[in-house]
């Protein structure tokens, strides 16, 4: 999206050069990377990156209101509503699709949030491995003055907190088998937290723990990658219940993920934010029904989207199921980035640390995501070339 910049790059990119890159990145992370890393970082232009954060900063404000957090008491199962939940969440991911507006400009709308970890790890690595085969001198992947260094601390603040990473997990469901395992892998090797599945955890009383070398060992924080969704459509069964008064604190408390969600985009009142309602509460469809998508309210990975919508589709969802599904506006991403054939479509998070004890969230670093179909999932870019997951580099 700097077109000097792109140029730069797409002289230097050569097959050979990204299978370097590719084995680089699994060099550093020590296994295979099952997701799809992209052949090109993302050129943020300043002013976009700027209003990007502008955006999301002030649609953060809202869901900080009191009046918002009592209702997104609602969006939280009570099979799964955890005590212990905190003031704030530890991690924050903001989604903006890159469009272009009736100006011309280039501007964000907002796609999704997301009140749960993400790739913090892998981030850190991902532009490092980039820079390590491609000229990209002068140009900067943190965000607000970062240093690698500075990065690493809030990370360890964020999820080891006060303790020794050996009372810290990371926790999630049959890790080995996740496609997010590089991260985990590159976590342990940053940070000390190993990684445990939550079937995997045992408890006594009000305790946890886990074993590591035939030692057990009490864990008294959890950085928590359970997704939910996952959770329960996979019929996990763990040895403590969500809802249990633990002596064990949250780095990314369950809680959060309900209410930072897709929960969210009804009550948000922004220009970058799309027109969105729940289902149950719209007297009439909308007129112009093409333009808006169906989204189930919690869906792992972007399933159950429905993007051609009709009033036969509507009519199907079961009263009792319509406060569960959203109506949101269509987003129609921008072809921004040059390729060797067609352009591709950009998406990017900005990626929220929050200690405990921090007066507010930093943005840290972005993931971006590049697509060629029509959504911005692996099943709409098979047998495609510079899609896939990467990072964003701006000029400092």
């Amino acid at each position: 999206m700097i077109p000097r910049l792109r140029d730069r790059f797409n002289a230097q990119f050569t097959p050979d050069r990204h299978a370097r890159f590719l084995a680089t990145l699994a060099a550093r992370v020590g296994a295979p990377i099952e997701f799809r890393p992209c052949e090109t970082p993302v050129f943020l232009p300043a002013d976009l990156l700027a209003e990007m954060r502008r955006a999301s900063d002030e649609i953060l404000a809202q869901l900080s209101a009191p009046g918002y957090l009592a209702l997104s008491d609602r969006a939280i199962p009570e099979a799964f509503r955890a005590p212990g939940e905190g003031p704030h969440p530890t991690f924050i991911q903001v989604d903006f699709a890159v469009v272009r507006g009736a100006d011309g400009r280039l501007a964000p709308k907002l796609i999704e949030l997301q009140g749960c970890a993400s790739l913090y790890a892998f981030q850190l690595i991902l532009p490092e491995a980039y820079g390590e085969h491609y000229d990209l001198g002068g140009l900067a992947y943190l965000i607000g003055g970062l240093n690698p260094e500075g990065y690493l601390d809030l990370f360890r603040r964020a999820v080891v907190g006060a303790h020794a990473p050996e009372e810290v997990i990371l926790m999630e469901i049959d890790p080995e088998r996740q496609k997010t395992r590089p991260d985990f892998l590159l976590t342990e090797q940053l940070l000390g937290v190993p990684t445990v599945g939550v079937t995997e955890v045992r408890k006594r009383g009000r305790k946890l723990y886990y074993e590591r070398a035939g030692r057990e060992r009490e864990i008294r924080r959890l950085y928590n990658r359970v997704i939910i969704d996952e959770f329960v459509g996979k019929g996990v069964r763990a040895a403590f219940d969500f809802r249990d008064e633990l002596d064990v604190e949250w780095a990314g408390h369950p809680n959060w993920f309900f209410r930072l969600s897709k929960f969210s985009l009804p009550f948000l009142r922004h220009p970058a934010v799309p027109r969105a309602a729940f289902l149950d509460q719209l007297a009439s469809y909308p007129e112009d029904l093409d333009r808006f998508v169906l989204k189930p309210l919690f869906s792992f990975a972007g399933s159950g989207v429905k993007v051609a919508v009709t009033h036969a589709d509507l009519d199907l969802i079961p009263e009792a199921e319509r406060s569960n599904y959203l109506l949101q506006e269509k987003v129609e991403y921008a072809p921004v980035v040059r390729t060797p054939d067609e352009p591709s479509k950009v998406e990017v998070r900005l990626m929220y640390l929050w200690p405990d004890g921090a007066a507010a969230p930093a943005a840290v670093t972005t993931l971006t995501r590049l697509s060629k179909g029509a959504m911005m999932g692996v099943d709409f870019n098979k047998h495609k070339e510079w899609v896939g997951s990467s990072c964003s580099f701006f000029e400092a």
